[in-house]
């Protein structure tokens, strides 16, 4: 085992923080089936807000999971068509998928017609749970191939059993529903007015993040990707695929990037490029000139990109330090 798939081991098993992704532990089926039959409190109502002529969102404020938001921590955008809406990641909780259903009948006299999950992060696909109850098991839940199996494996309860624990089981009731319909890079949808198109970079925030482009809209749902004043987990990620990433984006011809954290806007990938080179290329520095990781996250915390965004970060001190180990050991890897 190389340093850098000891790292990723301990950071997945036990070394996370509760502020961001914390350790789980084996749960019995016990408990796996009182979670079915208990449920969480309802989650309070966020407005809907339009984006686009197409695209809408329910924002999320928050940037991580805590027993007062009960897991509201990633945006949940939906897209509207001429057929019907789709769902691009449905939200950490059954309770969460549920209060969006709430919103789209104020707003909408349409049903749901496909979800898209970006990823098999749980704050992105859980809520799935909502919308085949409201619209039947047979309405489509698309992702990539590689986040469909993570997601019927290991990752489908673990994110469950992680998610209760974060939020105090506020989202205790919520089932593992996985994406079952295979997208991969390239692929379109098309849902009579609007087109949606898939990309697919390799390995950025996980092996398998899929980008959804509103192709009339100009507009990119890039999940986890990019965020805004929050930096992505890239505990399963690698900063070099994420700013090659960032190169495709940008030829898109896209003019709006809505994350899964954070404000959409013209500049998404500008802020997080900036942060991104700002941890990754003295870490890359210091491996060719021999220095240690210490010295390299003392480089890091004084580069002007890292520490002007530093305030406005959300949970920058709590993470920055497993950021740049991560950024090290890639730099190192990369070296040989």
């Amino acid at each position: 085992m190389n340093r850098r798939q000891f790292l990723h081991s301990a950071a997945t098993f036990g070394a996370l923080t509760a502020a961001e992704f914390a350790p789980w532990q084996s749960i019995s089926a016990a408990t796996m089936e009182i979670s079915d039959f208990v449920r969480g409190p309802t989650v309070k109502d966020h407005p809907l807000r339009q984006i686009s002529s197409h695209v809408w969102m329910i924002f999320s404020p928050d940037g991580f999971p805590t027993p007062e938001n009960q897991g509201m921590m990633c945006n949940i955008t939906f897209v509207d068509t001429a057929k019907g809406l789709v769902v691009v990641d449905s939200g950490a909780s059954v309770q969460i998928g549920e209060m969006a259903i709430r919103q789209l009948k104020k707003a909408f006299k349409k049903p749901v017609i496909a979800i898209i999950n970006t990823h098999y992060h749980g704050d992105h696909w859980l809520g799935n749970h909502a919308y085949v109850d409201a619209y039947g098991d047979k309405l489509p839940r698309y992702s990539h191939p590689g986040t469909i199996k993570a997601i019927q494996g290991i990752q489908g309860n673990m994110w469950r059993t992680l998610m209760e624990q974060w939020t105090n089981q506020a989202t205790m009731g919520t089932r593992v529903v996985p994406p079952d319909q295979p997208l991969e890079n390239g692929a379109e949808l098309k849902f009579g007015d609007v087109t949606l198109r898939m990309h697919h970079f390799g390995t950025v925030h996980t092996p398998f993040d899929l980008c959804v482009e509103v192709v009339e809209d100009k507009v990119m749902l890039i999940g986890d990707v990019a965020m805004d004043r929050r930096i992505a987990n890239m505990d399963d990620g690698s900063y070099l695929g994420t700013l090659k990433a960032y190169d495709a984006l940008e030829k898109t011809g896209c003019t709006i990037w809505l994350p899964g954290h954070g404000e959409p806007g013209a500049d998404v990938l500008k802020w997080n490029r900036e942060l991104f080179e700002g941890i990754y290329r003295p870490c890359e520095q210091a491996i060719k000139n021999g220095t240690a990781l210490e010295e390299a996250k003392a480089q890091v915390l004084k580069d002007p990109r890292v520490a002007s965004r530093a305030r406005d970060t959300k949970g920058f001190d709590t993470n920055i330090g497993k950021y740049v180990s991560l950024a090290y050991l890639e730099a190192e890897a990369a070296g040989f």
